[in-house]
């Protein structure tokens, strides 16, 4: 556990940046952090209340400093979690978390924090990337379904979980909770919600069979609030149409079905100077953005995520808070030039609360006593 100095140190810096954003009196500063030196001469950590947790996953938005989509911070629902340690019992509420924040195709920014280590429990822990992620198989022909989900996927099958072994085959979720082994829970498929693509302008484009979820949920980001870490805390917005249709299919060590696409549209992909991938990339993104209209699935095009993130940038300047941000990851990947964070420089400076990756968490122990031990 993180030494009780440190720990103190780091709680105070956030509940004084809280309350004041909150609107609390001095003295209510000054009470709550009397007790939270209490609680950690005591038992070495401390507990948040839910005010100061649901504010602090809202902050830990605010924060992301890859995230263009950073403007509906203060909207995010905050599903406090933590009395939970049965893995039967974390399993229902994310089957909880993934219908709720799907709402029929209406998505609803979510989070649900579950409950951190301590010098008593080790926490619950999320082994999946995403809550819904497609399975990858390594075959003969190369890899069927998803190239990113190889290594997950073969923990799964070690663990007794078998996929269909099509490209679309949707992960179990892998749940741990204290020192316990992890457990495999698979997710009904009436609850994930997903989207076939087709093209307004190409008929055919629907013979490729592409279909992909509703709903991003992020699963293997530590939560960081005023020195606590909460190794579980799958979150979500909604997706902005290129991380699918310019990443996730277009992407050679993804799906790489750009070829394909431009097969369809009769381009010659003999050579570069045709700008074949150009062209194809494009109808690839007007083929997720009209399909998920289509079906009635929220989304954001990158043109005006860009302008929202705009709008973030002058409320956050507005409110004398500095603007952190990841440059390589706010620009988009189609057309970046076209939006104004192309021409703007960031800071790229952690600020708490915040999301890491596991890898940026020193204190973070790989338990699962596996051959292919998950990072």
């Amino acid at each position: 556990m993180k030494e009780q100095s440190i720990l103190l140190q780091e709680a105070e810096d956030y509940i004084k940046t809280c309350y004041a954003e909150l609107g609390k009196t001095e003295r209510e500063i000054r009470d709550r952090l009397l007790e939270i030196r209490k609680e950690i001469e005591l038992n070495g950590t401390y507990e948040h209340t839910f005010e100061e947790l649901e504010h602090g996953a809202k902050m830990a938005w605010r924060n992301s400093n890859r995230c263009i989509g950073r403007l509906f911070w203060d909207s995010m629902v905050v599903r406090d979690q933590r009395h939970l340690e049965h893995p039967e019992d974390i399993y229902v509420s994310l089957l909880n978390h993934i219908e709720s924040a799907t709402n029929g195709g209406k998505i609803i920014p979510t989070i649900s924090v579950f409950k951190p280590s301590s010098p008593e429990h080790k926490g619950v822990r999320i082994w999946n990337h995403q809550l819904i992620r497609y399975a990858g198989y390594k075959a003969e022909s190369g890899v069927i379904g998803d190239p990113a989900s190889v290594p997950f996927t073969k923990i799964c099958q070690g663990m007794g979980w078998g996929g269909e072994e099509t490209h679309f085959d949707v992960l179990p979720l892998l749940i741990q909770s204290g020192n316990h082994d992890p457990v495999l829970f698979s997710i009904p498929d009436k609850l994930v919600m997903e989207v076939p693509l087709n093209h307004p302008d190409y008929p055919t484009f629907g013979d490729l069979g592409l279909r992909w979820y509703a709903v991003p949920i992020i699963a293997d980001m530590v939560l960081v609030i005023g020195g606590i870490h909460y190794m579980a805390a799958p979150f979500n917005g909604w997706y902005m149409a290129t991380e699918i249709g310019a990443r996730n299919f277009a992407d050679e060590n993804r799906y790489n079905v750009l070829p394909r696409v431009a097969e369809l549209m009769g381009l010659s992909t003999a050579s570069e100077t045709t700008l074949w991938r150009d062209r194809a990339l494009v109808e690839m993104n007007i083929a997720v953005l009209h399909s998920y209209k289509q079906a009635g699935v929220s989304m954001v095009d990158h043109h005006t995520a860009a302008a929202q993130f705009k709008l973030f940038e002058q409320r956050e300047a507005e409110c004398g808070r500095p603007l952190t941000g990841y440059w390589n990851w706010l620009i988009p990947p189609v057309s970046p030039a076209t939006t104004h964070i192309f021409h703007q420089s960031y800071e790229n400076r952690v600020v708490y609360p915040n999301f890491l990756k596991r890898s940026e968490v020193p204190e973070f122990e790989e338990v699962i006593n596996m051959d292919h031990p998950l990072s």
